[in-house]
């Protein structure tokens, strides 16, 4: 069943993105503000100077708009997002994110009181000079107090950014250089900081102000009835605040205690029932339980690792919503498969995991490790030698030896240059992974690159060992492309980065068509289309591929062309 709440303006995705949205104006602010400190540097004027902007970007009716409504959205967003939270284990990324969100408006409120409110109402003049001077040299306390809200901002926010572009394809490569501007931004804002302060503090800073500011400054500082009113708003902000969460906590245990007469079970294949409150999701019982279980995308219905099968009875069950349905849809999950995060049963329910995390690992159940890998479009070749068997039943071991490992190098070295990596080899055959960097477009060119380069050096290597040989060398190679789980998969020490999918049985099949059609090189539609390969003159055909309902559309490279380039000719 679709309801307004799943696809109307207030629909968890939405909502999602508002949080997002108001997240990353906050961020763009902080970042602003923090490299304005940096400037401290230079100098105290070049500070000031730099203030100017940052003032005329927020301090306008716009400006200040934009950015009040995303923090009250952002704060209340994040308050709902607790209370709807049924289970307050989570992993630690996540739980350093919540608790740093908390602390940011304890110890942030007295410095927006003293510089924002205090110029809207009382025209206090809060350049760099006045709340250097009080946080350096007349209350250090606040000073440090206030170190720390600048770290507890900055480190929150880049969590967030960190969980939102974590699965994106240009992100592994750009990682180290989003880290070192992570580390220096707050770094250099710091000592900016310390800078100011340490001019202010010197005897011989001569300090040139206007006396009409010192008087307005001095009247907001000195002034019993101005003091009582400002300590009134920081008590009225406070006092929000924690009234604010107070009052998720006591709908969080009142929910709690309604809900612990009204549990349901959940049946896992190893025995273990967990019981826990109705519209408790299944991955939720799972965390409460300390069962590993995967869930890439933390919850959200955008990937299908925390899949389950129902065992028995499914169409009961509530009905997945659009987000379910969508992703299951993807999967062409069949129908009593549902999404762990997304189904909350209203019944005693039983299901099978079926991504199941290895347990020789002794992961906690909630951490990110557990995760199998990310979903995303690569290209995949696989290769393998023709007739093997016959070519090496009657050489020494050491002789066939000799001749993977030269096979296997020149597979290795066009692999690699040609932007790919090598994944594995399996017996005589080896399978090549490409786009886990780039893009899928520019993956299929590599591959294409990649088969070319291949094709001509066996023939090179097919012409040193023709004498030697009964039979020609000759290769198979198929190619593929779509999406793929990639992720780190094995046991103990034997671990590594691989892929699974249909896209990878697909082109083991292509590699298996290219035998069957005695042709060095077998390409699916979706590459040729992708790379933009000159295929004129190229004989296609349409195959079936097994757990595939329609026929796949190929081209057949002969070895004739194999060894020519065609990435990029369209």
């Amino acid at each position: 069943m679709t309801t307004a709440s799943v696809t109307g303006i207030f629909s968890e995705r939405s909502i999602r993105r508002a949080r997002l949205g108001s997240g990353l104006v906050i961020f763009i602010f902080v970042l602003l503000h923090l490299s304005n400190h940096a400037l401290g540097l230079i100098s105290l004027a070049a500070a000031d100077k730099a203030r100017y902007l940052f003032l005329a970007i927020w301090r306008n009716p716009l400006g200040t708009t934009v950015f009040y409504a995303s923090v009250l959205i952002h704060m209340g967003l994040v308050l709902r997002a607790i209370y709807m939270r049924r289970s307050l284990v989570m992993p630690k990324g996540e739980t350093a994110q919540l608790v740093l969100g908390l602390l940011i408006p304890l110890l942030l409120i007295d410095h927006v009181i003293g510089t924002r409110i205090a110029h809207e109402l009382y025209g206090y003049i809060d350049d760099y000079e006045t709340v250097v001077e009080q946080l350096w040299i007349k209350n250090p306390a606040n000073g440090a107090r206030q170190v720390l809200g600048v770290l507890a901002v900055w480190f929150h926010g880049c969590i967030g950014i960190h969980f939102w572009l974590r699965y994106r394809p240009w992100y592994a490569g750009s990682a180290p250089l989003l880290l070192a501007l992570a580390i220096l931004v707050p770094v250099l804002s710091v000592l900016g900081f310390v800078q100011m302060g340490r001019t202010l503090a010197d005897p011989s800073y001569q300090l040139a102000t206007n006396p009409y500011e010192v008087n307005l400054n001095a009247h907001y500082l000195h002034d019993p009835e101005v003091r009582a009113r400002i300590a009134a708003v920081r008590a009225g902000l406070y006092g929000a605040f924690s009234a604010s969460l107070l009052l998720v906590v006591v709908a969080r245990a009142r929910r709690r205690l309604k809900e612990r007469l009204d549990q349901v079970a959940v049946h896992y294949p190893g025995g273990e029932v967990i019981r826990v409150p109705r519209g408790f999701t299944v991955l939720e019982a799972s965390r409460l339980g300390g069962l590993p279980h995967y869930s890439v995308c933390g919850g959200k219905g955008q990937c299908s690792t925390c899949r389950v099968q129902i065992l028995g009875d499914y169409e009961s069950l509530p009905a997945p919503d659009k987000m379910e349905q969508t992703t299951l849809k993807r999967i062409n999950a069949g129908p009593d498969v549902r999404l762990a995060c997304q189904l909350r049963p209203d019944r005693d329910v039983a299901v099978a995991p079926l991504l199941v995390p290895a347990v020789e690992t002794a992961l906690p159940a909630n951490s990110q490790e557990t995760s199998p890998g990310r979903e995303r479009e690569i290209a995949v070749l696989f290769v393998d030698i023709r007739h093997f068997t016959t070519l090496t039943e009657t050489r020494l071991p050491f002789d066939v030896v000799f001749l993977l490992n030269r096979y296997f190098a020149i597979i290795g070295k066009a692999v690699e240059q040609a932007g790919g990596r090598l994944d594995k080899f399996i017996g005589d055959g080896a399978m090549a992974l490409f786009g886990l960097n780039t893009a899928p477009e520019e993956a299929c060119r590599q591959a294409l690159k990649a088969a070319a380069a291949i094709v001509t050096e066996i023939e090179k290597l097919a012409d040193e060992l023709a004498d030697e040989l009964v039979l020609p060398l000759r290769i198979a190679i198929g190619i593929h492309t779509g999406p793929a789980v990639i992720g780190t998969m094995g046991y103990g020490r034997v671990r590594s980065v691989t892929a699974i999918g249909d896209t990878v049985n697909v082109a083991s099949r292509l590699e298996s068509a290219a035998k069957e059609f005695e042709a060095a090189i077998v390409i699916s539609e979706p590459v040729a289309a992708r790379s933009g390969a000159d295929l004129a003159g190229i004989e296609s055909h349409e195959i079936s591929v097994r757990g595939r309902a329609l026929p796949l559309k190929v081209y057949v490279i002969p070895r004739e062309k194999a060894g020519e380039p065609l990435e990029g000719k369209a």
